[in-house]
């Protein structure tokens, strides 16, 4: 059994699946993908991503705006209320991204710290995303205590040492397709070192398709491709990296039951 620690269903160009999601859901199920959790970057799209992906139990949401959507400042307020829906068990994707927005550091800051707060208003992980933002990442988890509800770093990039710090603050480091392109030699290195009871995969689709899928859209059945060679660059075997990412991913949101 697999699970797909972060995918954007209602981001996917279902025209490639016959229209309909189901396809992409069954597509999944057949390569023992048995959970995914569909992740939301703008407020004002929740309530249809919620919609869109309401008859499937094997699709868990969270809730959040992603630091490159920033256009507005966040409502606290409607953040708290969304975060609340039956089917959300995080808060996010939220974070910082000075790569690609250093221009609006401070929007993203004012937002990941409401984030932050929220989660630990209504006891829920956080899945954040961080690019050339390392120190600056750490010292918002630290200073809002985020460490009291934990979460994941998706999709993550950064070095061994940002990597330790996380883990020391209870979060789980959750590897995608990157894992698999040529030119992540530094991050292989990286995903040897995590601890089995701290690693996660995800595919972020339909983002980044791992090697052998690469320039195709990604969906969550390729989630497989990552714990392949997450098991290949561990030397560890697939079923070894889907238990642990399964277990890890249970325990994280409290699923054991």
């Amino acid at each position: 059994m697999f699970i797909d620690s972060h995918c954007h269903l209602d981001r996917l160009k279902l025209e490639e699946f016959d229209n309909n999601l189901d396809n992409v859901i069954n597509a999944a199920k057949e390569v023992q993908v048995d959970h995914m959790l569909c992740i939301s970057v703008t407020l004002k799209d929740f309530p249809a991503m919620a919609a869109s992906t309401e008859k499937y139990k094997n699709v868990s949401l969270s809730c959040g705006m992603h630091p490159l959507n920033q256009e507005d400042e966040v409502d606290e307020d409607e953040l708290l209320q969304l975060s609340q829906h039956e089917r959300v068990i995080a808060v996010g994707e939220t974070g910082l991204d000075y790569f690609y927005a250093p221009e609006t550091k401070e929007v993203q800051l004012d937002s990941f710290i409401k984030h932050v707060r929220v989660a630990n208003k209504i006891n829920k992980p956080l899945i954040i995303h961080t690019r050339a933002a390392q120190e600056d990442t750490l010292k918002v988890l630290r200073d809002e205590n985020a460490q009291n509800v934990g979460g994941i770093l998706h999709c993550f990039t950064e070095g061994w040492e940002m990597a330790e710090q996380a883990i020391e603050l209870g979060f789980y480091i959750s590897f995608s397709g990157i894992v698999t392109f040529k030119n992540a030699a530094e991050l292989r290195e990286v995903a040897k070192k995590i601890p089995d009871d701290r690693i996660l995969i995800e595919t972020d689709s339909p983002y980044l398709a791992p090697v052998p899928h690469r320039g195709k859209q990604n969906q969550p059945a390729y989630v497989v491709e990552v714990a392949k060679h997450l098991a290949s660059i561990r030397g560890q075997s697939v079923e070894h990296i889907a238990a642990i990412s399964t277990q890890n991913f249970n325990t994280l949101f409290k699923l054991n039951k």
